[in-house]
């Protein structure tokens, strides 16, 4: 195999930056990069530093980017960081967050005490869905009292519409990436310490949201739902728990909880390091589970999130990301049943793609050592050989997309070829 900046290999086309040796001391590059991070915001994007960096330089650089970005995020972002109290008990904040043209109020308490950047963040999606906006109301307020983490912020957001897909529109996902970005920014939130939860219809959201968004979530708890169309492939990488009524028989929501924990049993014995998951089923209760799915609160709490795991497997919905862990998309490129596994093994990337033939590989030194030469495979062939240089333009890229500090690449390669 040739070793070179672009090469096409099996209808694919590669292009990644030529690796050089990187700068003998961190101050040239170090320095261009302060002075950009001081250029006014528009004239930052045609005037990328160009230094290639090493291991040390890349994650200073990183630094040096998030603390720019999320201190102009703090300003722009100022009224939605505002909170007021919701009621006479003043433990509970109010909130809004706005993103694809929706707008979602929340409710916000507090428990125990974390240091600041290591709080964590509990979504707790009501039920309703269907019916009329004063019952959805009484079923968010309610939410709010659901639940009490040891630690961390317990938030139960309004659902930006009535409908019975209340929680599984293509704007929630937005809507929650937004808020999740608040949160870590303006109140210490650890972004590898974010949970989700949802009772009922919020329970349908948990089903449909948990494997389309894994790669933004520790755990997830599914409290009382119906999956409808999702699919459990994309839980790969996230702890899952199902909570049911033994005879919570509405919509089969019970036998529909026992058959999703067979497909995850399933998919664990083919994969014993992945699909972490626990059912349980409680005899002679309805859809009313009487409190006792608040068990679920200390299994999520021992998990953290996994930012960067070697192994990924990315199935889309019809609601499509083009980002998923350390693989990406083109907006356009992305379409519902495309599946990809990737998985990393030393210092080669095997690739799998069924519907996908555009992809974008975000590297970064805790996946794979950017140091070393790196392989790439795509169904069972070589299509790269060679080392790939760390570079601001990828963390400013990685940053821009997604305001979390834990997720950041400094390393990228693109394979392009013909659609399937």
């Amino acid at each position: 195999m040739v070793k070179t900046p672009a090469f096409i290999l099996s209808g694919l086309l590669l292009t990644a930056s030529p690796a050089r040796p990187a700068e003998t001391s961190p101050e040239p590059a170090l320095k261009a990069i302060d002075r950009w991070l001081h250029l006014a915001p528009a004239e930052r994007e045609s005037n990328i530093p160009p230094h290639p960096l090493s291991g040390v330089e890349a994650a200073q650089a990183i630094q040096l980017v998030w603390n720019t970005l999320r201190e102009e995020a703090l300003e722009t972002r100022k009224a939605e960081m505002h909170w007021h109290a919701a009621s006479k008990d003043k433990a509970i904040q109010r909130g809004v967050v706005k993103a694809a043209d929706k707008e979602m109020a929340y409710l916000v308490k507090q428990f125990g005490e974390a240091p600041k950047g290591k709080r964590s963040l509990w979504i707790s999606m009501h039920g309703g869905g269907g019916t009329t906006r004063a019952v959805n109301d009484r079923q968010w307020k309610n939410q709010i009292q659901l639940y009490a983490p040891r630690e961390g912020f317990y938030l139960a957001p309004r659902a930006p519409t009535d409908t019975w897909n209340l929680w599984h529109q293509g704007h929630i996902d937005a809507l929650f990436d937004r808020l999740i970005e608040d949160f870590v920014i303006a109140h210490g939130v650890d972004p590898n310490r974010v949970y989700l939860m949802g009772y009922s219809a919020g329970g349908d959201g948990v089903y449909q949201l948990a494997p389309r968004m894994a790669d933004r979530f520790a755990a997830a708890a599914m409290m009382a739902g119906h999956p409808n169309d999702a699919s459990p492939t994309g839980l790969r990488n996230l702890p899952f728990m199902i909570f049911v009524g033994g005879n919570d028989a509405g919509y089969k929501r019970n036998k529909v909880a026992a058959q999703w924990g067979e497909k995850l049993a399933r998919l664990r014995d083919d994969d014993p390091d992945g699909y972490v998951h626990k059912v349980t089923i409680y005899p002679g209760l309805g859809h009313w589970m009487e409190r006792r799915d608040a068990e679920a609160l200390p299994w999520m709490a021992a998990h953290e999130r996994q930012a960067w795991p070697k192994r990924v497997v990315w199935k889309q919905s019809s609601r499509t990301h083009d980002r998923f862990y350390w693989l990406g998309l083109p907006g356009n490129k992305a379409k519902k049943g495309q599946e990809l596994r990737a998985e990393i093994k030393g210092q080669v990337i095997e690739l799998y793609r069924t519907g996908v033939s555009t992809l974008h590989l975000r590297l970064n030194d805790t996946l794979i050592d950017l140091d070393q030469p790196i392989t790439v495979h795509a169904d069972g062939r070589t299509v790269f050989e060679g080392k790939l240089e760390r570079r601001v333009s990828a963390i400013w890229k990685s940053l821009n997309a997604r305001l979390d500090p834990s997720s950041v690449a400094t390393a990228g390669l693109e394979i392009v070829g013909s659609d399937p």
